[in-house]
């Protein structure tokens, strides 16, 4: 073999190296598109938002389900309670989650610590359909002031139930 001046061979291990590089870019490839499949797959959350509240120093996030309520059924409330200034979650607090309705009816009930750091939970049933008036109390423990925050909750008829009109 004869060789041209100024166009010398690739050596093989440079050659092997290319190689590998191109099975790299191959793998690297399949990989980021099982990526991008997995997380088009899974799309936005199911359901709105949680609704977001503040009181002095705390920070709130709740979320019912089902959404949207249905009346005569049981609705569990998610409460994350986080400190307003820090992020951090509260643990140990105290609370209730409670609604009137605009014919005078009341449900309540208190919160129960959740597996997760510094969420509660409380479920209601609402008797009738039309807008309640929600309210939450909570306290980090029995030595600190109780914090109030309230919210109006549109609960749909109960299912399988015609409005009358």
């Amino acid at each position: 073999m004869t060789q041209v001046p100024g166009h010398d061979r690739v050596p093989r291990p440079a050659r092997r190296q290319a190689g590998v590089a191109r099975r790299l870019s191959r793998v690297a490839l399949v990989v980021v598109g099982a990526v991008v499949a997995s997380a088009a797959a899974c799309g936005p959350p199911a359901g709105p938002p949680p609704a977001r509240f503040w009181t002095d120093d705390i920070a709130y996030q709740i979320s019912a389900d089902p959404v949207p309520p249905h009346a005569r059924e049981d609705v569990i409330f998610k409460v994350v309670v986080r400190d307003k200034a820090s992020g951090q979650a509260i643990e140990g607090g105290e609370g209730r989650i409670y609604a009137s309705s605009r014919d005078g009816a009341n449900v309540y009930d208190g919160l129960t610590p959740g597996p997760q750091a510094g969420t509660y939970y409380g479920k209601l049933h609402f008797v009738t359909a039309g807008g309640w008036a929600m309210g939450l109390q909570f306290r980090r423990d029995s030595t600190r002031p109780i914090q109030k925050l309230d919210w109006q909750q549109e609960v749909q008829n109960a299912r399988g139930e015609v409005e009358i009109r």
